[in-house]
C-alpha cells in the first residue's frame, strides 16, 4: 500500500506525517527518524486533514482528533496506546494507573516502553502519563 507524507511545522520543531492511500495516519515522526519513510511519496494534499487538525490542536482549538488511525505494534503496544486514548484532554495518568487500565496492574515498565514507541505523538497523548507520583518521566 503507498504511503504518502508531508512535514508539518509544530511548535516544538518539524513532525513528518505519514498516512495512507486512504489518508488513515500512520506515523507521526521526527524527520528522518524512521527510514522506512524514505520511500514514501510526498504530498502535502493528501495529508491535508491532518495538517489542519494538528495546527488547530497546537494553536488550542482543538482538544480531540477525529482521525483514523493505524499505528503498528505488538498486541501489548496497541492496547496501551488505546489506552493513552482513553485519558480526558487536560488529565494525566500515571504508568501504574494505564497498566491498571490494562489489567496488567505490575506491567507498569512495559507500559513506559510501549508509550515510548508511540507512532502517533500529539494525536496519542503519551504526554499525559507521569510518574506515580505525579513527575514526569
Amino acid at each position: 500500500m503507498p504511503t504518502f507524507t508531508t512535514t508539518f511545522a509544530a511548535p516544538f520543531g518539524p513532525l513528518q506525517l505519514a498516512v495512507d492511500e486512504r489518508g488513515t495516519v500512520l506515523r507521526i515522526d521526527f524527520p528522518g527518524h524512521h527510514a522506512h519513510l524514505d520511500g514514501a511519496t510526498p504530498d502535502s494534499a493528501r495529508c491535508a486533514h491532518v495538517t489542519e487538525q494538528l495546527r488547530e490542536y497546537f494553536a488550542g482549538e482543538r482538544t480531540a482528533f477525529t482521525l483514523a488511525l493505524a499505528p503498528r505494534g505488538t498486541a501489548f503496544q496497541m492496547a496501551a496506546w488505546a489506552a493513552l486514548q482513553e485519558i480526558p484532554f487536560g488529565t494525566t495518568a500515571s504508568y501504574q494507573q494505564q497498566a491498571q487500565r490494562l489489567g496488567r496492574p505490575h506491567a507498569m515498565r512495559a507500559v513506559g516502553s510501549a508509550n515510548g514507541k508511540n507512532p502517533l505523538p500529539s494525536v496519542v497523548p503519551c504526554p499525559r502519563v507521569s510518574g506515580k507520583d505525579g513527575s514526569l518521566v
